[in-house]
């Protein structure tokens, strides 16, 4: 081999190294530009209009690899409104991350749970929000006895991007779906057939909002709860991971958060690496009272400490499942996601107690 081939090749090699380096930095800062726009401030945030509020929340954790970081999901129908004005959320999930069992929990919050409200009195959980995200994680942190120290917002426009932006979700919706409604002029009408499909945007909304049949919003957290598992997959396939800033940039308008560009970022790590866990309704049936206040019907819990109790043995299962399956499988910490029985099938049952995903 002659000098000159010698010199080419390594030329050659060095222009690859180049691109492939050009290519990653440029990866890397297009997805540190849109996360960091996530966090929304002045008339970009649309909690601008909201009175300030004294309500504490919890200190971030140190991140030591060993603390649980719960986060408040929360999805709300913005249509119609004008900017500044904040609408009751639709949807309230709180996802739980353990970095030691590697397992996320997630706990979908019946919008209509009538609980205490710091500093506005008693009120159906989903007005939280109305008076600012501090109030809601504080709510919401009272109510599950634990610390909530982040939080996510988006409206039905920034599901709908998501869905989208992933390429969509092959999914098994469990039944026929129908509903129309000519005050939305038809826009947000329910039209799904029984069957796997293929969800885009628009459909996976259809999905998760379907709550007219006769257990109504108790069917509707499940869908919501099983749909945000299929999502989740689907953000961790390679393709989606390549395709991250594009998503990042699509979704970018419709979100708002107190999550640092270093929060996301350990959190991602640990998110990446952990299996989806249980998925719970709260409240729980058992712990589930129905009643009326003041003319409307809402729903209270029988025991506030039973159910702050039910949350941590939702948590000290993960644990006994994790050190069950280290025993029987490889010792190692390699855990099956569905040891703890939580329903990981993205096949709906049409039961009564259920999981489900969405704003």
């Amino acid at each position: 081999m002659t000098k000159r081939t010698k010199r080419a090749i390594i030329w050659s090699v060095v222009g690859v190294l180049i691109v492939v380096a050009a290519f990653v930095a440029y990866y890397f800062i297009a997805i540190y530009n849109q996360v960091d726009d996530f966090q929304k401030t002045g008339e970009n945030s649309p909690f601008y209009n909201v009175e300030p509020t004294e309500t504490k929340t919890p200190e971030p954790p140190k991140w030591e690899g060993t603390e649980r970081v719960n986060i408040l999901l929360m999805g709300v129908d913005a249509r119609g409104l004008k900017k500044g004005e904040i609408p009751r959320s639709d949807t309230m999930l709180v996802a739980s991350l353990d970095p030691v069992a590697k397992k996320i929990n997630l706990f979908s919050i019946m919008r209509d749970t009538y609980t205490e409200i710091p500093d506005h009195g008693s009120d159906r959980i989903n007005s939280a929000i109305t008076h600012g995200p501090n109030t809601a994680m504080k709510a919401v942190s009272d109510l599950l006895g634990i610390p909530v120290q982040y939080y996510v917002y988006t409206d039905f426009q920034g599901f709908i991007e998501l869905v989208d932006a992933v390429g969509g979700v092959d999914f098994y919706v469990e039944k026929d779906m129908h509903y129309t409604s000519k005050a939305d002029n038809h826009e947000y009408d329910i039209d799904l057939k029984e069957g796997q499909q293929h969800l885009d945007g628009n459909t996976a909304l259809q999905y998760v909002r379907f709550r007219h049949d006769a257990m109504s919003d108790f069917t509707r957290t499940e869908r919501q709860r099983n749909f945000l598992k299929a999502v989740a997959d689907k953000m961790k396939s390679t393709t989606s991971i390549m395709k991250l800033p594009s998503i990042l940039d699509k979704v970018n308008p419709y979100i708002d958060t107190n999550l640092s560009v270093e929060d996301m970022w350990k959190l991602a790590t640990v998110g990446y690496s952990s299996e989806m866990g249980s998925s719970e309704q709260i409240p729980p049936m058992e712990l589930l009272v129905e009643k009326k206040v003041g003319g409307s019907d809402v729903l209270g819990v029988s025991s506030e400490e039973d159910l702050k109790d039910y949350v941590q043995e939702v948590f000290n299962k993960i644990g006994t499942d994790n050190n069950e399956t280290d025993t029987s499988v490889d010792g190692n910490g390699d855990a099956d996601s569905n040891a703890n029985g939580s329903g990981s099938d993205s096949k709906n049952s049409d039961s009564g107690q259920t999981t489900s995903t969405g704003p």
